[in-house]
């Protein structure tokens, strides 16, 4: 007997040949376009919101917005320094809404001139400042305009008394730090300012 042909796979590689998809290979003449992505962030993977930022503590330089009620028959100014003096905050009067009497004012047109009033008024302009402390003079007091009941118009400095005549309604800012400073600034002083600004740059 003559030798055996083994076959060694051959029927098995050609059989894997058969099973593959005539589509899978390149045509002759076609031209593969390939794949393009698409551009920008996928969907999904935009920035999350940051949380809110809650701020627990007050700047010793910032202002706080206050409405005080004077009540009736009480000296509003009195009032005000006061509460400047017990809460060691200065105070800057932005408004007044009320009625008043018994009223001391130092007119500017009569300089030293105190004129005392009687009489009930309307408050129509009221403003001013107040420091806790020790203060330079004339950084602290009121200036108010007032409206009579035959429809004069006064207005001046409070040189001594302001009674509330039913409730007063003040609208004020008040702040913790104060500083002093004289104007014009000297030469040397704006120097080292514009330097040490210089330096924050």
């Amino acid at each position: 007997m003559g030798p055996r042909e083994v076959e060694t796979g051959g029927g098995a590689s050609e059989e894997n040949e058969e099973e593959k998809d005539p589509g899978d290979e390149p045509r002759e003449g076609a031209v593969e376009v390939p794949i393009r992505r698409p551009r920008g962030r996928p969907p999904g993977s935009k920035n999350k919101p940051k949380p809110p930022i809650f701020i627990t503590r007050d700047s010793p330089n910032a202002l706080r917005s206050q409405v005080m009620e004077v009540a009736s028959g009480a000296d509003v100014a009195e009032c005000i320094a006061q509460f400047a003096r017990r809460r060691q905050r200065g105070v800057c009067v932005l408004s007044g809404t009320g009625a008043v009497v018994n009223v001391t004012l130092r007119q500017p047109t009569a300089p030293g001139a105190v004129v005392a009033l009687h009489g009930r008024f309307e408050i129509l302009s009221l403003t001013g400042s107040f420091l806790p402390g020790p203060a330079p003079p004339g950084s602290m007091g009121l200036t108010v305009y007032l409206a009579g009941g035959q429809g004069q118009v006064v207005g001046g400095s409070v040189a001594g008394s302001l009674v509330a005549s039913g409730p007063v309604m003040v609208v004020a800012a008040t702040f913790a730090n104060a500083t002093f400073e004289r104007l014009p600034l000297d030469e040397e002083e704006d120097d080292h300012i514009a330097g040490e600004a210089a330096g924050l740059v």
